[in-house]
C-alpha cells in the first residue's frame, strides 16, 4: 500500500507553480540587488526521544541496532527559512506555530538583515502565514494606512484570508509572499533541508530533553 493525494487540484495550480519556480530562477539576480529569496516552514512534533537502553554499535557487515522502545521528552517546533541564494538558514524553536510564533520569526528575518531591499518569501498554505499579525507587520513597513487595514473578520485588508493573502502577495510591497500551490508544499525548498535534518541528525540522535 502506498499513500497519496486524492484531493482535487488548485484552479490556479499552473500560475502558482510558475510564480513559485520563477521566484527561484530570478533569486540570484535579486541578491545581487540585496533583495533576499526565503524559503520558509515549520517542521512541528519533533520528539526528544531517548532509547531505553544504550545502540548497538556500527560493526562491519551491520547496521547499528537501536531499541524500539523509547523515553519521550516532549516535542518542539522548528520554524525555518532558508535563503535559496546562500543556503542560510533562519530559524526559531518554539513549544508552539501558531499565528504570534510566525510573527515573531519573521521580524527574526527581517532583523537579519536591517539594510535588505527586500524579501521575497515562499511558503505554503496554512493560515498562519496569511494572518493579522504578519500583514501588520508588512503594514508598518509598507505604511499602510490603518483605515485600509480594516478589521479582522468585518472590513478592508484583515477581512478574510484571502484579501490578507492578496496583500502579502502584492509585488510593489518591500516584502511579498509567494504562496504554493495547494497540496504542493513539494515545491517548497526547505522541505529538502527538513529531509536532511531528519534523516542526518534527528533520526540518529538520543535527546534526554528539549533543551538538548
Amino acid at each position: 500500500m502506498k499513500y497519496w493525494v486524492d484531493t482535487p487540484k488548485d484552479e490556479n495550480f499552473k500560475e502558482k507553480c510558475a510564480n513559485v519556480c520563477e521566484t527561484y530562477h530570478t533569486s540570484p539576480e535579486r541578491a545581487e540587488a540585496g533583495i533576499h529569496t526565503i524559503s520558509f516552514d515549520e517542521k512541528t512534533g519533533i520528539q526528544a526521544r531517548q532509547p531505553a537502553t544504550p545502540d548497538k554499535p556500527i560493526k562491519p557487515g551491520k547496521t547499528v541496532r537501536r531499541d524500539y522502545e523509547y523515553i519521550r521528552h516532549g516535542t518542539q517546533t522548528l520554524l525555518a527559512g532558508m535563503n535559496v541564494v546562500t543556503g542560510e538558514i533562519i530559524p526559531l524553536v518554539s513549544e508552539t506555530r501558531t499565528e504570534q510564533d510566525f510573527a515573531k520569526w519573521l521580524n527574526k528575518l527581517l532583523e537579519s538583515d536591517p539594510n535588505a531591499s527586500g524579501w521575497h518569501i515562499i511558503a505554503d498554505n496554512l493560515n498562519t502565514h496569511m494572518s493579522e499579525a504578519a500583514v501588520k507587520i508588512v503594514a508598518s513597513i509598507e505604511n499602510t494606512p490603518a483605515e485600509e487595514l480594516g478589521e479582522k473578520g468585518k472590513s478592508g485588508i484583515l477581512k478574510n484570508m484571502q484579501s490578507r493573502s492578496d496583500y502579502l502577495s502584492d509585488p510593489t510591497h518591500k516584502i511579498v509572499f509567494h504562496y504554493t500551490p495547494k497540496h504542493a508544499s513539494w515545491l517548497n525548498q526547505i522541505e529538502i533541508w527538513f529531509s536532511i535534518l531528519v534523516k542526518r541528525y534527528l533520526k540518529r540522535n538520543s535527546f534526554t530533553s528539549k533543551k538538548t
